[in-house]
């Protein structure tokens, strides 16, 4: 099984000014385990093909992310984004599910 040490990003909507709310991103860093490394390659329209990673990735939680499991949004990982699917609980572990690359 590989390690993993890398960044989790959380999304929170918060007030900026009376009215006015915006998405703020916070970053915290975890380690655990590689639990399932998958790449494919999906055909698209455009020039180049998608890739799509159907990773899993095994964290051990910390109270923060317990607390705020529905706003994680990405992981790092080799150096990219990658949209966070879905989380399951096993605790004091989080498996995540990771899927295509995160543009926002």
């Amino acid at each position: 099984m590989a390690k993993f040490y890398g960044e989790i990003g959380y999304s929170k909507s918060t007030e900026i000014r009376p009215g006015v709310w915006d998405e703020v991103i916070t970053k915290k860093d975890y380690s655990g385990d590689v639990v399932r490394n998958n790449r494919r390659v999906v055909p698209s329209d455009t020039l180049n093909d998608n890739v799509v990673i159907s990773n899993e990735i095994s964290i051990v939680a910390d109270p923060f992310a317990n607390e705020n499991i529905y706003c994680m949004k990405y992981v790092k990982y080799m150096g990219v984004l990658w949209k966070v699917l879905s989380v399951e609980v096993q605790y004091p572990r989080l498996i995540l599910s990771l899927g295509g690359v995160y543009n926002e």
